[in-house]
């Protein structure tokens, strides 16, 4: 396999392997995506053992506000005066060969999405890969208290099928599309299986969330039939929902709403017949995807 962006440093013992990926960009939520990528990484015992060179496929330089060209640029690090760290986006292949799994985390790329995703699907040919997990998540109308919603996008009808027993929702969206969905699109071209799992995540809380990338790992890991020790995952993810709990009960007219967002969402009323509460977060500058 001669691809020029396409780096493979070993090669893993594989028989069956599924591939699973996340991104961090527009789908990573409460960074549920990435999130749940590094706990799969940490909790198998994966090695990196392949990687996507990022030179053809990212902006580095875009003409916009400081907070929005910030999103571009590399990351660097200096300390008293020295450059420790100027690091460029990174897309890493990990595999555990015990679990029979390759995982991927990278970012989204901004060109050539067509030569990245050829890099992607090189590779799941060269091991024989031939079902994809994604693994994204947005902010929606979600009380924190809850568990996160799944939708569900799939390159074919027979793939939905086998997962409507997994109690998730099948997506109906109509808007600008994401790296997943071309790949989703694209995977059946090349005798490829592909699912996309995204979570909707609590509006109104900023920064990682524990307990969404808790309950993503757990659910993801009931469908690939791993055995995972989630421990401390559940331990931060408890400490979380009670931390965010004290915060919210001093904020009465928050508290007041989330109470009333958990009757809507236990009563599986979704976003269209909330509008008040929809347009109350987005009031105090929560946007709602």
């Amino acid at each position: 396999m001669a691809l020029e962006n396409l780096t493979i440093y070993k090669q893993p013992n594989l028989s069956n392997p599924r591939l699973i990926m996340g991104f961090s960009g527009w789908m990573d939520g409460g960074g549920v995506s990435t999130g749940t990528l590094k706990e799969l990484v940490e909790r198998t015992n994966a090695e990196k053992f392949a990687e996507i060179d990022p030179g053809d496929f990212y902006i580095y330089s875009f003409p916009a506000v400081m907070d929005v060209a910030a999103m571009f640029r590399p990351h660097t690090r200096i300390e008293q005066g020295g450059i420790v760290a100027f690091d460029f986006p990174k897309n890493q292949f990990f595999c555990s060969e015990s679990h029979d799994l390759i995982l991927f985390l990278g970012r989204e790329p901004n060109l050539k999405w067509g030569q990245y995703s050829d890099c992607i699907f090189s590779l799941c040919e060269h091991f024989g890969v031939k079902m994809i997990y994604f693994i994204g998540s947005v902010a929606g109308l979600v009380p924190h208290t809850r568990e996160p919603r799944l939708f569900c996008a799939t390159s074919t009808a027979k793939i939905r099928d086998n997962f409507k027993h997994y109690g998730v929702n099948f997506t109906n969206y109509e808007g600008p599309a994401s790296i997943t969905t071309y790949l989703t699109a694209a995977s059946s071209s090349r005798n490829l299986s592909m699912v996309s799992l995204v979570a909707t995540i609590p509006a109104y809380v900023q920064g990682d969330n524990p307990k969404c990338i808790q309950a993503v790992t757990e659910r993801l890991a009931g469908m690939l039939q791993l055995d995972l020790k989630l421990g401390r995952l559940r331990a931060l993810s408890e400490e979380f929902e009670k931390k965010l709990s004290r915060l919210v009960q001093e904020q009465p007219q928050l508290a007041a709403n989330i109470k009333k967002l958990e009757e809507d969402y236990d009563s599986e009323i979704f976003n269209t017949e909330m509008g008040d509460l929809k347009n109350w977060l987005e009031q105090q500058g929560l946007q709602v995807d």
